[in-house]
C-alpha cells in the first residue's frame, strides 16, 4: 500500500526550507499558500516578499527538494508569486495605497543621484512591482526629462494625476514650473509642496515609492521626513576617498530623522571602453564601498560609467530600458533587487544601527 502525502507532511517538509536573506524558514514567514494534492503529484505557491527577489531560483529550487523527500511524492509544481511587505504606517497615517516609500539621497550634487533613482525605480517595475517615482528635487526637478515626458494627464476629482511611462507612475515639481524657472522655496512652502505631491495625487496602488531628493541636506530631506512615514533611505556615492565624509553626512541626515538605512551605491565606478572593453577606474575605486564597510550599513553595489547612461538620460530614453541586455542594466536590476531584499528585511529584522567613526 503506498503511503500518500498529506498537507500536513508537506509543511512539515517546508518548514526545513529556509528563506536565504530572511533566515526564517517559508512556514515561518507564511510564505506557503494555496497546497494542492492529487496522488502522487503536488503543487504549491510560494508568496515572495518582492517580485524582485534576487534568489528566487534558488527558493523553487530548495522547495521542490524538500517536498520530493515526502514519502509517495513523484512530482512537484511551484508556483512563485509576490506579495511585497508594507509599511503599515503610510496606510494609517496618509490613506495612501503606497506600500513603501525609499528616499534616494546623496551627500553632495553630481554624482548620478537622479539617473540612479530613474533607472532603479525602472527596473523594479520590469521585475513586476508597482512603482512610483517622487521628484522631491524641488531645486532641480530632472526626473520628467529622464522619463521624455513634459506633462501629467489633466486631473480627476480635484486631484492630479501622475504621468506615466516605462511602467513607473511620476510626479514631479517640473510638470509645474516654467522651462528654466526656479523654485525659490524654503521652510513652509517647501513642506506644503513635498506633502501635496503624495496627499493631492490619484495614486494607483504602488510597492515602492521612490523619491528621488535635493543633493545634501536641509529643509527638503527634513520636510519629507515630517510628511510622510520612509521606509527607509538609500544614499548614492561615488568612488573618491572624499565618498567616506560624503556617505557620512548623507547617512548622518537619515540617522537624525530616524530612518532606516537600506544600503550605498557607488556609482561611477569604472569607465568601459566601448573600443576594448577594458575597465578603466577614472575615480579611484572602492570610496563608498569602504564607507560601507566602516560605518556598517549594507554596500548595494557599484555602477560603471557610460556614455549611453548620459545619453539615455538627456534624451528621455533610461538605459535600462532601452538597453535591456547591456551590463549597466543588468547592474541596475542587480541593484534594484538587493534594495527590494534590504526592503523586505526590515519587516524582519531592524535596520543596522549606523558606527558613527
Amino acid at each position: 500500500m503506498s503511503i500518500q502525502p498529506t498537507e500536513d507532511l508537506i509543511l512539515a517538509a517546508l518548514g526545513t526550507v529556509m528563506e536565504p536573506e530572511l533566515h526564517q524558514d517559508l512556514v515561518t514567514l507564511n510564505m506557503v499558500k494555496d497546497i494542492q494534492i492529487q496522488g502522487d503529484q503536488v503543487g504549491v505557491t510560494i508568496m515572495l516578499t518582492t517580485p524582485a527577489c534576487p534568489l528566487k531560483g534558488k527558493i523553487e529550487q530548495d522547495v521542490r527538494n524538500a517536498i520530493l523527500q515526502v514519502p509517495g511524492v513523484k512530482n512537484v509544481q511551484v508556483k512563485l508569486d509576490a506579495d511585497v511587505t508594507a509599511d503599515d504606517r503610510i496606510f494609517g497615517q496618509l490613506q495612501l495605497p503606497i506600500k513603501n516609500i525609499v528616499a534616494v539621497a546623496s551627500g553632495k550634487g553630481g554624482v548620478g543621484k537622479t539617473t540612479v533613482a530613474v533607472n532603479l525605480a525602472i527596473a523594479l517595475a520590469q521585475m513586476g512591482a508597482k512603482v512610483g517615482i517622487l521628484d522631491a528635487d524641488i531645486y532641480g526637478p530632472n526626473v520628467p526629462q529622464m522619463f521624455g515626458v513634459t506633462r501629467m494627464p489633466p486631473p480627476t476629482n480635484q486631484k492630479l494625476n501622475p504621468a506615466k511611462a516605462y511602467g513607473v507612475q511620476i510626479m514631479s515639481m517640473g510638470f509645474m514650473l516654467k522651462p528654466d524657472q526656479a523654485a525659490l522655496w524654503r521652510g513652509p512652502m517647501l513642506h506644503s509642496a513635498i506633502r501635496q505631491m503624495f496627499t493631492d495625487v490619484n495614486w494607483e496602488p504602488v510597492d515602492y515609492m521612490i523619491v528621488d531628493m535635493p543633493p545634501g541636506t536641509g529643509d527638503a530631506q527634513l520636510s519629507l521626513a515630517q510628511s510622510v512615514p520612509l521606509t527607509g533611505g538609500v544614499v548614492v556615492s561615488t568612488p573618491q576617498d572624499v565618498a567616506l565624509s560624503d556617505a557620512r553626512r548623507g547617512l548622518m541626515a537619515f540617522k537624525q530623522l530616524n530612518v532606516p538605512v537600506l544600503g550605498i551605491i557607488e556609482n561611477m565606478a569604472y569607465f568601459i571602453a566601448p573600443d576594448t572593453g577594458q575597465h578603466y577606474e577614472i575615480f579611484g575605486y572602492g570610496g563608498a564601498e569602504r564607507a560601507a564597510t566602516e560605518l556598517g550599513v549594507p554596500f548595494l553595489g557599484r555602477l560603471p560609467l557610460e556614455q549611453r547612461v548620459r545619453e539615455g538620460g538627456d534624451a528621455g530614453k533610461p538605459v535600462v530600458a532601452v538597453a535591456p541586455d547591456s551590463e549597466i542594466a543588468q547592474a541596475f536590476r542587480e541593484l534594484a533587487q538587493r534594495l527590494a531584499a534590504q526592503v523586505s528585511m526590515l519587516r524582519i529584522q531592524p535596520a543596522p544601527e549606523l558606527k558613527i567613526i
